[in-house]
Formats: structure tokens, C-alpha cells, sequence
């Protein structure tokens, strides 16, 4: 895995990159998280044959922040949009969690003819998550404090010994850089007022391309009911749900979601059982 600045548009972002070939896979953070939040499924999905990015969000990681950076699913779809054409990817499978599910999923609706499948994690903007959980959500984008941070750390990691004081440290450095204050705020505000608005579970029943759902068992973010909910909303998807993991599915049980996103590009999803994920 190697690790580079690339300017996409007017924003300058950061990439990890492994593997080779025209078989590409792009992962895409969610909110207050970044790039190497998929620093145990690049190199394992590489490994399997794919051709793995992984960029930071516009107002995260080290990409560029601030004032005058927009911080909304439309931007990031656009910004989504314009990183696939600069890797040159003709029809990525593209893999988002959390906020970047709904990123995903906003940008497969519209450009689905440049889409191979999606795989979303804990997704938001399938359906409405309801003013209580934006609220939150916005609450938790704009308290980047030493304890909000733990507390964040603590709802989405099922397993407090994946919780270190070297990850708490990392994140809290990052999240109190230069202009990123100001992007949270941004992107707070806009899931309070907007995110709602803009949900696409409809549109994806239509999608001619095939959806993984992927959900944490103890997910408190956005409730394993909501993807029960989208997967009979999906006729072309599936669902697999991961035992002793919350919102970060892909990162407490990487070994498991690795093997489930490989089963389900394979078109084999199911038929190899593993301890701790139930398919549907």
C-alpha cells in the first residue's frame, strides 16, 4: 500500500493505493473519519485481486478544509464523481460506510451505467434516519474534543481494546487541524437540515446493479433494523449482518467483511459459512 497528495479538481486530497489491474475497488469514509480508516481491507482486498483506492473526504483527513470547502453528499458526489474519472476507472465497484454509503449510493443512482456494484456499511440516506439521530450525528460532528473524541471512539468500536490511546490521540490531532473545525460545522448543519431530504433508497430499488449490505450487530449509529429495512427494499441486494461489530463493521471484523465483499463480487455471497456473519 502506498500512500500520496493527488489534486482532484480544486481539492487536494490524500490516496492510498494498492494492487494493480482494471478490476478497481474505491472505499469511501465516513463522517470525522478518513482514508486509513480501510487500512485493514486495502492491502487484503489487493491481495485478492482488486485494484484498491481509498481518498480522503473534502474537509478530512488531510485533504483540504475550511472555509470555502462544501461538505454535503452533493459535493461529495461530485468530488466522488471526479476522482473516479482521474484514476481512470472505467466501472469501479465503490464501497462506502456510514455517510459515505449515502455518498455511494447518490452517485451510483445517477451515474449507474458507470457502476460494476456498491457495497454500503452502516449506510445513512437509504431512508430517513429521523431528526433525533441527525441531531446527534450533527452534535457528534461538531465536539472534537479530547472526550468527544473517546466517545465517538467508544459508540462506534464494539470492542473497547480496539480503542487505543494511540487511535484516541491520532483522531483528535486530526480532527482539530487547520479548517477542520469549520468543515464539521458545515457538514453538521448540513445533516441536521438536509440529510433527509435527499435519501435515494427508491431510486436504488431500480439500480441494474448489485448492492451488499453490510451491518454491525450492535451498530447504535444507524440500527442493523435499517438495513433489514433496506434489504427488503432491494430486490438485487443482500445483506450480511456481523456479529460483535457496531458502526465500523469493515475495521472490528476486517477479515469477515473482506471475505463477504470477495464472496459477494464472485456472485458466491452465502455459500462459504463464517463464525459471527448471518446473510439475508
Amino acid at each position: 500500500m502506498i500512500s500520496y497528495p493527488m489534486a482532484v479538481g480544486a481539492v487536494t486530497t490524500r490516496v492510498l493505493e494498492a494492487g494493480g489491474g482494471d478490476q478497481v475497488v474505491v472505499l469511501v469514509h465516513g463522517t470525522g473519519g478518513r482514508a486509513d480508516r480501510w487500512v485493514r481491507n486495502v492491502d487484503a482486498l489487493a491481495a485478492a485481486g482488486f485494484h484498491v483506492y481509498a481518498m480522503d473526504l473534502p474537509g478530512h483527513g488531510f485533504a483540504s478544509k475550511g472555509p470555502g470547502v462544501a461538505c454535503s453528499v452533493p459535493a461529495y458526489r461530485a468530488f466522488l464523481a471526479a476522482f473516479i474519472d482521474a484514476i481512470g476507472a472505467a466501472k469501479p465497484v465503490i464501497v462506502g460506510t456510514s455517510l459515505g454509503g449515502h455518498v455511494v449510493a447518490s452517485y451510483a443512482c445517477e451515474q449507474p451505467e458507470r457502476v460494476r456494484a456498491i457495497a454500503l456499511v452502516g449506510s445513512m440516506g437509504l431512508v430517513p434516519i429521523g431528526d433525533e439521530a441527525r441531531g446527534r450525528i450533527q452534535a457528534g460532528a461538531n465536539n472534537q474534543t479530547r472526550d468527544g473524541v473517546r466517545t465517538k471512539m467508544q459508540r462506534v468500536i464494539f470492542d473497547p481494546a480496539l480503542v487505543t490511546p494511540e487511535m484516541l490521540e491520532e483522531e483528535w490531532r486530526i480532527n482539530n487541524s487547520p479548517g477542520a473545525l469549520e468543515s464539521f460545522a458545515t457538514l453538521g448543519q448540513y445533516i441536521a437540515t438536509d440529510l433527509d431530504k435527499e435519501v435515494v433508497g427508491e431510486q436504488l430499488a431500480r439500480a441494474p446493479f448489485p448492492v451488499l449490505l453490510v451491518w454491525g450487530e450492535q451498530d447504535k449509529t444507524v440500527p442493523p433494523a435499517v438495513g433489514e429495512k433496506v434489504r427488503a427494499l432491494l430486490p438485487h441486494s443482500r445483506l450480511a449482518l456481523l456479529a460483535d461489530a457496531a458502526h465500523t463493521a469493515y475495521y472490528e471484523r476486517a477479515d469477515d467483511f473482506n471475505a463477504v465483499l470477495v464472496d459477494f463480487l464472485a456472485e458466491r455471497a452465502g455459500q462459504t459459512p463464517r463464525d459471527g456473519v448471518r446473510w439475508s
